[in-house]
């Protein structure tokens, strides 16, 4: 669960959808009413070659950043988690990054978002809600019975925005956040949002105390 600790991931808000196209390949294009081709957002893949790209989303001060060799473990491990958004003009929009975890046995299989961020020019598109939604995707083509993340108490937009994308913490974890410059550690909401596989929505009852990032399986 060291590792799991490591992984704060904290999310910048943006608005409602908006009107960005959308294909799965980056060379896609759509023709408008006037007959001309039009280039689209592209979600794609993550590569190794976007770890010299993504500097404009991950300057972002609300972004949690990581060393190169953490990047390439996910792209190692779990690479169908990992996708990035490009504008027409290829400028890297945005990306999400998680994995599979859990136990199959005490229904905890799930998908864990681990970093989710938009660079600050390309929010208000519903890039963030469009990246949530393949992840959720992967996970129930995996078997997952819920998806989950961490996120600061303090950052209530992103709070908010879980909340209209379906999610709801299911426990706060106390001091999962390291502070610095002597600020005292944060605490983190665990959320959550059940998959079809549980039925019953049993993953998502909230608990009713905290616990500590070593209490986290």
């Amino acid at each position: 669960m060291a590792m799991e600790r490591l992984q704060r991931s904290l999310v910048p808000a943006e608005g409602a959808t908006g009107g960005s196209g959308w294909c799965s390949s980056s060379s896609s294009s759509s023709v408008d009413s006037n007959g001309s081709r039009r280039k689209m957002t592209s979600l794609r893949p993550f590569t190794c070659d976007d770890l010299f790209k993504f500097n404009n989303i991950n300057l972002d001060p609300l972004t949690e950043t990581y060393g190169i060799p953490f990047y390439l473990q996910y792209l190692a491990h779990w690479p169908e988690y990992f996708i990035v958004a490009e504008a027409p003009g290829g400028e890297l929009m945005g990306y999400i990054m998680g994995k599979a975890e859990g136990s199959v046995a005490r229904e905890e299989w799930h998908g864990h978002v681990t970093a989710l961020s938009v660079a600050p020019e390309f929010r208000r598109l519903g890039l963030a809600a469009k990246l949530m939604e393949m992840l959720e995707e992967i996970s129930e083509r995996k078997g997952g019975f819920f998806v989950d993340l961490f996120v600061r108490v303090s950052n209530q937009v992103a709070v908010n925005m879980y909340k209209r994308l379906g999610y709801s913490v299911y426990r706060t974890v106390i001091e999962y956040y390291s502070a610095s410059n002597g600020e005292p550690d944060e605490d983190a909401y665990d959320m959550r949002k059940a998959l079809s596989r549980d039925t019953e929505k049993k993953s998502i009852i909230p608990l009713p105390h905290p616990v500590r990032p070593e209490d986290i399986e």
